[in-house]
């Protein structure tokens, strides 16, 4: 009988994976307007946290977004196990943008509620670079 294959990532991969793996069509519905090609993480900060998350586990860190002291929406962040926070679609803020209130929040369960769509066409991107990706928690 054969062992079971190990597959090793390091965040440089997954980096990779998912840069080439944003897209307008996995961007934000609220945000895809604004989204171009030369800010590709602009409106994925959710999906990309969550794909974190399925790999490396860990908490969901969500802030509040304000720009000229409005809101203008949330931003998803991922905390390592290791207590780590990482942020692999921080630079989409390219207007001033702050990020505060940062709140720890329980992954829901199941099919996501709103993204859905998004966040499998962005896994099954990510996963035809990195190879099979864990199934979520």
């Amino acid at each position: 009988m054969l062992a079971p294959v190990t597959i090793t990532w390091n965040l440089l991969d997954l980096d990779g994976a998912l840069r080439a793996s944003w897209a307008a069509d996995t961007s934000s519905p609220d945000y895809r307007t604004e989204w171009a090609p030369d800010n590709p993480a602009w409106g994925h900060c959710d999906i990309t946290a969550l794909i974190v998350n399925d790999l490396f586990g860990g908490d969901l860190v969500v802030g509040e977004v304000h720009l000229d002291g409005e809101q203008h929406g949330y931003h998803w962040w991922n905390r390592l196990p290791n207590g780590v926070e990482l942020d692999l679609t921080r630079e989409q803020f390219l207007r001033g943008e702050l990020v505060s209130a940062a709140r720890v929040v329980e992954r829901p369960p199941g099919p996501l509620p709103r993204r859905w769509d998004e966040y499998l066409l962005l896994r099954t991107r990510v996963a035809a670079r990195l190879g099979e990706l864990p199934e979520p928690a």
